[in-house]
């Protein structure tokens, strides 16, 4: 099946005020209606908890009460129905969208991708013994950059059965699994992305069940940190980060959010076909990050150091 990716997340939330003002520190764009878009259309969608549109919520505090995947037309939107409609109930909205359960209970959507195409240049590096890709006089380090989200990378279930939920997710979706936590879970992609993975699950207790990030692909580092940057001078939290990834090799920055979940940013992510291996690694420290950075103040030099006393 051609799932793209995810489109769009939707949250029943608490505070629409504090959301809707982190959502656009974050970089996001307010479209209306509750739509905060990156600059491919892809977007998070808040409403109040007690919206009545909203699908109903999980037995946890999770927010998140919908993901809702991009496909690649109406032929796939055809053969999810008929695929799921074997032993679930399966809506059609009035907008064309499906809407069903996953094995987990978390409510899915599915769309043809409302993913417009994106002609932007990338991070450039030049590094000794590599041909150049920023040309000569070309500055690299824009202080005043304003760096904005890009298009919804994945998001992160936290699940009572990881093999359970992994099953539903390749069975019936046609989801690969490109990397594995051994006991924890895995790290999975849909046939319409090379992205080392839009969906990764995390084993805890059935009361944990729900959100625990997602993030949005950003143009390269430089724009993670400059954009991570932004959000600590406006005063929210780091949750993890600075730091790059091993499984997926995603620099990232997560940021604690008023939407009951963390936030993420991500750059330069691993692409993966049909002839990648899985790895698996038992998780920790060592097996999920190649480095961490600590933030700190800027700073500079005030001159050089006094001289030793004799």
């Amino acid at each position: 099946m051609n799932i793209i990716g995810p489109d769009s997340l939707v949250f029943g939330v608490d505070d629409i005020e504090a959301c809707t003002q982190y959502l656009t520190d974050y970089g996001l764009e307010s479209v209306g209606e509750g739509r905060f878009e990156a600059l491919d259309g892809t977007s998070v969608v808040i409403r109040s908890k007690d919206d009545a549109s909203l699908p109903p919520p999980l037995e946890t505090a999770t927010q998140l009460r919908k993901t809702v995947y991009g496909v690649a037309d109406q032929k796939v939107l055809d053969d999810i129905e008929a695929e799921l409609s074997k032993d679930r109930e399966v809506k059609r909205l009035s907008d064309g969208s499906l809407e069903s359960v996953d094995d987990m209970g978390f409510t899915l959507g599915f769309q043809v991708s409302v993913r417009k195409s994106l002609s932007m240049a990338a991070e450039a590096v030049n590094a000794p013994g590599a041909p150049k890709q920023r040309d000569v006089n070309v500055i690299g380090a824009e202080p005043d950059a304003d760096p904005r989200p890009r298009t919804l990378s994945h998001v992160v279930y936290f699940v009572p059965d990881h093999a359970k939920a992994e099953a539903f997710y390749a069975d019936r979706l046609g989801f690969v699994t490109t990397d594995r936590f051994t006991g924890v879970g895995p790290f999975m992609r849909p046939a319409g992305t090379e992205d080392h993975h839009t969906l990764f699950m995390i084993q805890t207790p059935p009361h944990m069940k729900g959100c625990e990030h997602f993030t949005f692909h950003m143009g390269g580092p430089t724009e993670v940190m400059q954009a991570g940057t932004r959000m600590v001078n406006k005063g929210y939290q780091s949750f993890w980060g600075p730091g790059r990834h091993i499984f997926g090799s995603n620099w990232f920055w997560y940021f604690k959010s008023p939407l009951g979940c963390n936030m993420e940013y991500d750059a330069d992510m691993d692409l993966h076909d049909e002839s990648w291996k899985a790895r698996e690694a038992e998780i920790g420290a060592d097996t999920s990050q190649v480095f961490l950075f600590q933030h700190r103040e800027k700073w500079a030099p005030t001159g050089p150091p006094p001289p030793n006393k004799a």
